[in-house]
């Protein structure tokens, strides 16, 4: 088996982000009490933030992810959601350093007057304990007075399978394994606790074909979901090897289930989508990486089933391997 990745569950958290991004809506509806119905615009800032330290050195820092989703009517607001494996009280902290340096660049000066936003934070937190608050506060204390706002807590191991399908939380389904992961010895041992496992993820894999065949969800978010759900099992079940084979067997062959075909013309036409909406060349890489991830191809071979065409193909390797 190959090493997996230390990085894959911001790995994962990232991908899905970039790659199926109205996956976030219902996520934003269950952290901050919104009503997005799914039909807004999520629009991606750059995750980089240069924080100054001793000597006016700036130290980069990279968020997990800082967004706004513009509404149907217009309005706008600003989101930035970390997503944390082993959360502990410093996580506060870095919120905060993120948040200013987010409000500093939205800043707007008016003459004499500078007025800075800070965004809806929240926290993603794949591991927790009975301490674990469920809102941080951050206080800010000024001249003009004491401010503070809250910062909340979403526990993903909370959520049972039905509440993360009816709640459209389909983005948690990659760290859903994070609930058995202290049965994960068990699940080696006992054959029939290890049924009980793979039935489950037999469930979810049906619960995905039925939302894929309804429209409400595409062959490429399908597949983008399944890629990230054995990145984040080759890592967390990484010496578990029947409860690792067993799901990813599971997962993996569900995907042989479509026709090679039916998955690159949708992953195609999702990317080209993408493509209208954030540049075509962003939409591709993202179809390239999804075939490669999704069906083991090649970059070249990927390139091919997409007929991308030759004098393109040297530019989008280049990108890929960037």
């Amino acid at each position: 088996m190959a090493e997996p990745s230390a990085t894959a569950y911001d790995d994962s958290f990232r991908t899905l982000l970039n790659d199926c991004r109205e996956l976030i809506i219902p996520v934003v509806n269950e952290a901050f009490g919104e009503h997005y119905t799914g039909r807004e615009k999520v629009i991606f800032a750059p995750n980089e933030q240069y924080l100054s330290q001793d000597g006016g050195v700036l130290d980069k820092r990279i968020t997990d992810s800082n967004f706004v989703i513009v509404s149907s009517g217009g309005a706008v607001k600003r989101y930035h959601i970390e997503c944390e494996t082993d959360l502990d009280a410093s996580i506060v902290v870095r919120i905060f350093e993120y948040d200013a340096q987010i409000a500093l660049q939205d800043g707007m000066r008016e003459g004499y007057t500078f007025t800075v936003s800070f965004p809806h934070s929240a926290v993603i937190a794949l591991r927790y304990s009975d301490k674990t608050p469920d809102t941080m506060r951050v206080k800010v204390k000024t001249p003009g007075g004491e401010t503070g706002y809250d910062v909340p807590i979403v526990k993903v191991q909370k959520y049972s399978l039905e509440e993360i399908f009816d709640r459209r939380l389909l983005f948690f389904l990659p760290f859903y394994i994070f609930s058995h992961e202290k049965q994960f010895q068990e699940y080696e041992d006992n054959a029939a606790k290890f049924k009980q496992l793979t039935d489950e993820y037999k469930l979810i894999q049906q619960k995905l074909d039925e939302l894929q065949k309804a429209g409400k969800i595409t062959a490429y978010t399908k597949n983008a979901l399944c890629a990230a759900i054995t990145h984040v099992l080759a890592l967390i079940a990484r010496n578990y090897q029947n409860v690792r084979e067993g799901v990813e067997h599971i997962v993996k062959g569900k995907l042989i289930d479509y026709e090679a075909k039916d998955i690159l013309r949708k992953g195609f036409n999702d990317g080209l989508e993408k493509g209208r909406e954030e540049g075509r060349e962003e939409g591709i890489i993202a179809s390239i990486r999804s075939l490669m991830e999704t069906l083991g191809f090649n970059a070249q071979k990927a390139m091919d089933a997409l007929k991308i065409p030759l004098a393109e193909q040297k530019q989008f390797s280049a990108l890929i391997n960037a």
